[in-house]
């Protein structure tokens, strides 16, 4: 068993799902934003400004910048609702229509009479997008917030924004949860940049997606279908389960590890290891297990989960 990831036809295309300009809270124009990028060597961005009145809802059409070499998917971050700490929700949805109906959210203050968190994803998965739970751990979400979420298509496990400005940037607790109720959803990591540091929230956490060509509708295609892996430097090269045995190849790394349902764990380390074979007998009652590697420097990648059925 192989994932889509390393199955589908096409090749990994490297790209940044959560971004601001200055159309919400940014520091930078959306022309700029995707200079920056594009100069970084990204393929594709999503521009993804806070869809609430305060800014007038803002959907960027990013479309005109757009060549040969680097494409962008429109997108928001919308809000709507109050999680249990009252705090407002924050989900991320790429691939909106331009036409995407506002929610009641004047401001970052929850309201009466607003949709829900998990009732505004609902709609923007209807529409078409893909949608992903942001930034857990700064969120301060619940365990029960996030199984509130029916419709989603991923968790965000990384955000070098809220890794730079608070170190709450994770969220593979959640993402663990979620797959222990049987929630299968995917990961992504993203960078949440504003540009409120220099470049130090930008060019820290990214996707890599496998897709025949790099274009708004067969990125966000392999996106649903999870033909993607999460990085914040290492490149996963091909993952294959054989029973209770893990075969990964990677760029060079000094770990890699195998994680399931519950604590166990299996694991091999060494110096600039590419491949190894993992014995995860112990792993073998989880109906899922994921893979982590790291390198020297302490940057990882992560696969989505992948399912033993």
């Amino acid at each position: 068993m192989r994932p889509n990831a390393f199955t589908n036809p096409g090749r990994f295309f490297r790209g940044n799902l959560h971004t601001h300009s200055n159309r919400s809270d940014g520091k930078l124009d959306d022309h700029e934003v995707c200079r920056r990028y594009k100069a970084q060597g990204y393929d594709f961005i999503a521009l993804t400004d806070h869809f609430v009145g305060h800014f007038d809802y803002p959907i960027s059409d990013t479309r005109g910048f757009r060549d040969q070499d680097f494409t962008t998917i429109i997108g928001a971050e919308l809000h709507s609702g109050g999680m249990a700490n009252g705090e407002l929700w924050h989900i991320l949805a790429v691939g909106l229509p331009f036409d995407f109906a506002p929610s009641n959210t004047p401001t970052f203050q929850p309201i009466a009479d607003q949709e829900t968190g998990p009732e505004i994803a609902r709609r923007a998965v209807a529409a078409g997008a893909f949608v992903a739970v942001a930034h857990p751990e700064w969120s301060g979400l619940s365990e029960a917030d996030a199984l509130s979420i029916e419709a989603a298509h991923a968790v965000e496990i990384y955000n070098h924004g809220c890794h730079v400005e608070c170190d709450r940037g994770r969220g593979f607790h959640t993402a663990d949860h979620l797959a222990k109720a049987g929630r299968r959803l995917n990961f992504i990591a993203t960078d949440d940049a504003h540009f409120a540091y220099g470049n130090k929230d930008a060019f820290g956490g990214w996707v890599m997606v496998k897709a025949e060509e790099n274009s708004p509708e067969a990125l966000l295609a392999a996106l649903k279908a999870g033909a993607m892996y999460s990085s914040t430097g290492p490149d996963l090269v091909d993952i294959s389960v054989i029973g209770d045995q893990v075969d990964v190849r990677s760029s060079a790394v000094v770990g890699m590890i195998v994680q399931g349902q519950g604590v166990g764990t299996a694991s091999a380390f060494g110096d600039s290891m590419t491949t190894a074979s993992i014995d995860c007998e112990r792993l073998s009652d989880s109906p899922w297990i994921r893979v982590t590697v790291f390198d020297a420097a302490g940057r990882a990648a992560w696969s989505n989960p992948i399912w033993r059925d």
